[in-house]
């Protein structure tokens, strides 16, 4: 049992946080909010420009999906059209045909009027927006603990000064 008159040792939580606020050189209250705020808007930032990137990425995935479905489909189409749309070629292949139609107009969707890309120009547009998926990731990542750290030692700071959001600690209450 400790003796009364002994001072109380630190708590290790305590001691975490200054650590951390020497390792981050925040000396202010003011800082370490205007960090904690920083922090978190690179991260959200960041998480933005990643969403985008992957939305580029699943368009480019959905049009080159279409391209190859319209060129397989297109032979048929031609033929078709070499026997003057014949209703008994058209029964023949009319799953073909449908398979067509569909990519056409998938394709239409998608460009919206654009002219057709090539394919060699979509597989290095998919690569490069996979590459640079990969490096936002990294920054995402690196942006998400920095601003977690940040963000829990403030939260730490302001449990320990009591200013909790207007809202009292359940030690104040007591």
């Amino acid at each position: 049992m400790p003796k009364l008159d002994a001072p109380a040792p630190v708590a290790p939580r305590r001691v975490d946080l200054i650590v951390d606020m020497q390792e981050h050189q925040i000396n202010e209250y003011d800082q370490l909010t205007t960090e904690a705020e920083a922090a978190s808007a690179r991260f959200h930032v960041l998480t933005e420009q990643l969403r985008q990137t992957e939305a580029d990425l699943a368009y480019t995935s959905e049009l080159m999906g279409a391209v190859v479905q319209y060129a397989k489909t297109r032979p048929v189409f031609d033929e078709y059209k070499a026997t003057k749309y014949s209703k008994r070629f058209l029964a023949q292949h009319e799953a073909e045909l449908a398979d067509y139609r569909a990519a056409k107009a998938a394709l239409n969707d998608l460009l919206d009027g654009a002219k057709l890309p090539k394919m060699a120009q979509l597989k290095e547009k998919r690569r490069k927006l996979a590459a640079e998926k990969k490096a936002l990731y990294a920054k995402y990542r690196a942006a998400q603990q920095e601003m977690r750290q940040t963000v829990a030692v403030k939260t730490n700071i302001d449990y320990l000064l009591g200013a909790t959001d207007g809202r009292k600690n359940k030690e104040q209450e007591r």
